[in-house]
């Protein structure tokens, strides 16, 4: 935090260089300002930096306020107008402040007085320099959250496409159908019986894995009967060697959970541990604190290959995309325990990209709405100020055009406006920036 207000003080003090050559420039051309050097300098850059970098701290202040109060509503008319409104009270009631200091203290002149012979012409200039840095300021603002944005959308998709192939490819693992078409082959011959009802179980599953594939959330109790359906299969292979326990009732029936979410956890516990007569695995899935949680007896294949964690990662994928609750995973060196949370109306749900699809549309409507009114905003303000700068330039008598260099610097920006609401820029158009996304998303990766 320290370290961020001195680089603070650092840049309203090089902000504060500038504008004390503007200033330079400016009373040499206007008043034929002819400082000798040293103690003259010295006192009017003094003068100049104890504005400067007051000025700008107010006005980050503001800035900072405004930011974290609104973010991303920030460019709304009203937000901006009353950003503009505050940024005006700081400037002027910081310069008046740093006026009676200086009157009292280093003029030692009284109240009366100062009140008495106070002028609104003393604070046109550096009225003038706060409005076009804190415009500026607005703009690059404006322009990073822009991009920001861009960004966030372009992980939002590819990370949903990534995460719904994951899912697509690794629902059931291969490995489990050629099993399971071993088991009933050897059934046809001893049970006929059974391989017919092992048959309509199997075709159930892959009825619920196609019917599934493509939703985003599925109700408790749906899941838990494919659950069901899905462990009478194993149970069949591994025959008595595996006790399975769900619940006889459930607190939150309607509540939902990621398809086939329960499925890839049960076929991790069987993959993982061993299954024999005289080793049970044994599975309970308990339904508590707004999760389904699914524990098993470790007992841990010797020869089993190095784990990929596959279907956890996929689980937790899809979890990330759909809400902000996490997995928990407990593992001892006798139980594994894993809990899934249970989305309800409570839970806000994440954008995922079946749904940023369909609204994309009208998200760019109402964002180039925006955009727009945030520009007529800006035009707006910045014509009636035009007036006004002419106006105090007329008022302060020096001979010299000063109201330009406001009104053009401020020119540019309102132009550069223009040019980002309407999506035209020579040098760093649509074709760049998507350029620069896939550079940082391919870093970030």
């Amino acid at each position: 935090m320290v370290k961020e207000y001195i680089g603070e003080i650092v840049k309203a003090f090089l902000i504060g260089i500038l504008v004390f050559i503007f200033l330079g420039v400016y009373e040499y051309l206007a008043n034929d300002w002819r400082p000798t050097f040293g103690k003259d300098i010295l006192i009017h850059f003094a003068y100049n930096q104890t504005y400067s970098v007051l000025l700008y701290l107010a006005n980050e202040l503001v800035i900072r306020y405004m930011v974290k109060t609104y973010g991303s509503l920030l460019f709304k008319f009203k937000n901006l107008i009353k950003g503009i409104a505050l940024g005006v009270v700081a400037t002027l009631s910081t310069m008046f402040l740093i006026r009676l200091f200086l009157a009292l203290v280093i003029y030692d002149r009284t109240y009366t007085d100062f009140i008495t012979k106070e002028s609104y012409q003393y604070y046109t200039i550096g009225f003038t320099i706060s409005v076009i840095i804190a415009t500026i300021f607005y703009l690059l603002y404006y322009y990073k959250h822009k991009q920001d944005n861009k960004v966030t959308e372009q992980k939002i998709i590819a990370g949903a496409a990534a995460a719904q192939f994951d899912a697509l490819k690794n629902q059931l693992d291969p490995h489990f159908l050629f099993n399971s078409l071993n088991v009933l082959t050897s059934l046809i011959e001893e049970n006929p019986e059974a391989a017919t009802r092992f048959t309509t179980a199997l075709s159930k599953v892959y009825r619920y894995v196609l019917e599934q594939k493509n939703k985003e959330l599925i109700t408790i109790e749906e899941e838990l009967k494919f659950a069901s359906l899905y462990m009478s299969l194993l149970k069949m292979r591994f025959e008595d060697s595996i006790v399975f326990t769900i619940p006889e009732q459930l607190q939150n029936p309607e509540g939902k959970v990621v398809p086939l979410s329960l499925q890839l956890l049960l076929e991790n516990a069987v993959k993982h541990n061993q299954v024999t007569p005289s080793k049970k695995l044994y599975i309970t899935i308990t339904e508590s604190l707004g999760a389904l949680t699914v524990t098993n007896n470790v007992q841990a294949k010797q020869t089993l290959k190095e784990r990929s964690g596959v279907g956890l990662k996929n689980i937790k994928q899809r979890y990330a995309l759909l809400t902000s609750e996490m997995l928990r995973i407990e593992h001892t060196d006798d139980s594994f325990e894993i809990s899934i949370p249970i989305i309800t109306k409570d839970i806000k749900i994440m954008k995922t990209q079946d749904t940023y699809i369909s609204d994309k549309r009208y998200e760019n409507a109402k964002d180039q709405v925006h955009k727009l009114k945030g520009f007529y905003a800006h035009l707006a303000i910045y014509l009636i100020f035009v007036p006004i700068f002419i106006w105090l330039n007329f008022q302060s008598n020096t001979g010299f055009p000063w109201a330009l260099f406001p009104i053009l610097g401020w020119g540019f920006g309102v132009a550069g406006h223009a040019a980002e609401t309407y999506n035209w820029n020579p040098f760093f158009g649509k074709d760049w920036e998507d350029r620069k996304i896939r550079e940082m998303l391919d870093k970030e990766d």
